[in-house]
């Protein structure tokens, strides 16, 4: 494997699908910046960009250095008609949206906010990926709204309904960074601990690592996150997904495979636990007695 780094070879984003590599996204903008001052919760629109340009440049630093490929612009809700209605629930008004982006003569890429149970008018998973993919969409997939899991078990659903109906399309995913298996059709927004109490819900480095690689197992080759996604996690991904990259992303010349680097601890029992076996086992706890490990959506 090469050491730390990037290739040279500067690609465009189909030329890399096409062949089979691997594409890593970026992560959380709204919720990350959210925390660290630089973002009002509520209409979560993105004056930040304007306010405070430096902080949001070094997010992006952050994610390119844990080895994003994609840097996407933060530019969420920055029009009238999106703090109305989060585009997109509705696999009709993605479609609109690629029929006008063909126009560009560019690659089409298209993520809706949906789970397994599909659109908000219950169009399915499969549905709406042969839709878009009709309408033009190179690369198909969903991003926010649920957890890992979720969005894979979205995803298998997608890539079936693409196969029924003898389409091919890429498949991009990009899910929170925050497990939801309790959530109900409208995602995390509906739990009661959203936005402020989420914290206990984060997804390990670890857990990121098995996302990627079921993704990867899954054929799809656009990996991300979204919100509560940090550049740990998309250091995860990379570090995971190193065997089919063949290099290793700049922020992991601080970090050992699998917490190899406590093999230098003066305590025993933590030098034990510098090996893939302990972490992949491992059954995290919250600290929280008397808190469930569900809850039940507000919606």
């Amino acid at each position: 494997m090469a050491p730390a780094g990037r290739p040279g070879a500067k690609k465009g984003i189909l030329e890399r699908l096409e062949s089979g590599e691997v594409v890593i996204g970026d992560g959380s903008f709204l919720i990350t910046l959210e925390k660290r001052g630089y973002v009002k919760a509520g209409l979560w629109t993105p004056e930040a960009v304007i306010e405070h340009p430096d902080a949001v440049r070094q997010l992006h630093m952050e994610f390119l250095r844990a080895g994003s490929n994609v840097m996407q612009t933060f530019t969420f809700s920055a029009s009238e008609d999106n703090m109305e209605s989060k585009y997109f629930e509705h696999v009709e008004e993605a479609v609109w949206a690629v029929e006008v982006l063909k126009e560009s003569d560019r690659p089409v890429a298209v993520t809706m906010c949906i789970g397994p149970e599909g659109d908000m008018h219950d169009i399915t998973p499969g549905e709406c990926a042969v839709r878009l993919v009709k309408a033009g969409a190179s690369i198909v997939g969903v991003n926010c709204r649920f957890g890992p899991d979720t969005s894979l078990k979205t995803m298998e659903l997608m890539k079936e309904g693409l196969e029924w109906a003898g389409l091919k399309a890429h498949l991009m995913v990009q899910p929170l960074g925050f497990h939801t298996p309790d959530c109900g059709k409208e995602g995390f927004v509906d739990l009661p601990e959203y936005p402020f109490g989420l914290e206990s819900r984060v997804a390990t480095r670890w857990d990121i690592q098995k996302y990627a690689r079921e993704a990867y197992n899954l054929g799809v080759r656009y990996i991300g996150g979204c919100c509560g996604f940090e550049p740990y996690h998309i250091r995860a991904i990379a570090e995971e997904l190193a065997p089919e990259r063949g290099f290793l992303p700049p922020a992991s010349e601080k970090h050992g495979s699998w917490g190899s680097g406590l093999d230098m601890h003066t305590k025993p029992w933590i030098r034990a636990r510098a090996r893939r076996e302990y972490w992949e086992n491992l059954l995290p706890a919250s600290g929280r007695p008397f808190c469930p490990s569900l809850s039940k959506p507000d919606f």
